[in-house]
């Protein structure tokens, strides 16, 4: 249990160091994974911007932070850092993710069921403080959903092809 706290603790550390260096190259900071312990700790660094994220946008932001981190040292083994776009199937966790997803179907996955039902599809309308409106269904006859923040166990884009 000692070493998922410290993992979270380390990913938050990262963060917090990582956050300003994304926001000064106009890129999000969609989260920061640790996993492994010791000399083969990962530590992933997920970015993001409208339209995408490239191969220089990852290399820059790699080479910044790493420098940022061999200077703040917050760990004291060798480490690898790898920084990547979170990927079409990413997980939606913090407000910010649904507000840059505004107008995007999204999949959730409740805490509880609402009307026997475990999982919600629709467009991501409108994000607040205390939740998010979904209009579920056809365009025509869409349903507007609205969902506190605590409603949802897991929610991610849903892939159209």
């Amino acid at each position: 249990m000692r070493a998922s706290v410290d993992r979270r603790e380390l990913a938050e550390k990262v963060e917090a160091i990582a956050a300003p260096i994304v926001r000064a190259l106009h890129l999000d900071l969609v989260g920061v994974e640790c996993s492994g312990q010791g000399s083969r700790t990962v530590l992933r660094v997920f970015i993001d911007k409208p339209g995408g994220v490239t191969l220089g946008d990852c290399e820059q932001v790699h080479l910044s932070l790493g420098h940022a981190l061999d200077v703040e040292d917050p760990i004291p083994h060798a480490y690898t850092l790898e920084v990547s776009s979170p990927g079409l199937d990413r997980p939606l966790r913090r407000p910010e993710d649904f507000r840059r997803n505004l107008g995007k179907r999204i999949n959730v996955k409740l805490t509880q069921p609402r009307q026997g039902q475990w999982r919600l599809m629709g467009q991501v309308q409108e994000v607040g403080e205390s939740g998010l409106t979904l209009a579920c269904g056809p365009a025509e006859r869409a349903e507007l959903i609205r969902l506190a923040w605590n409603e949802i166990a897991e929610a991610r884009l849903e892939i159209e092809f």
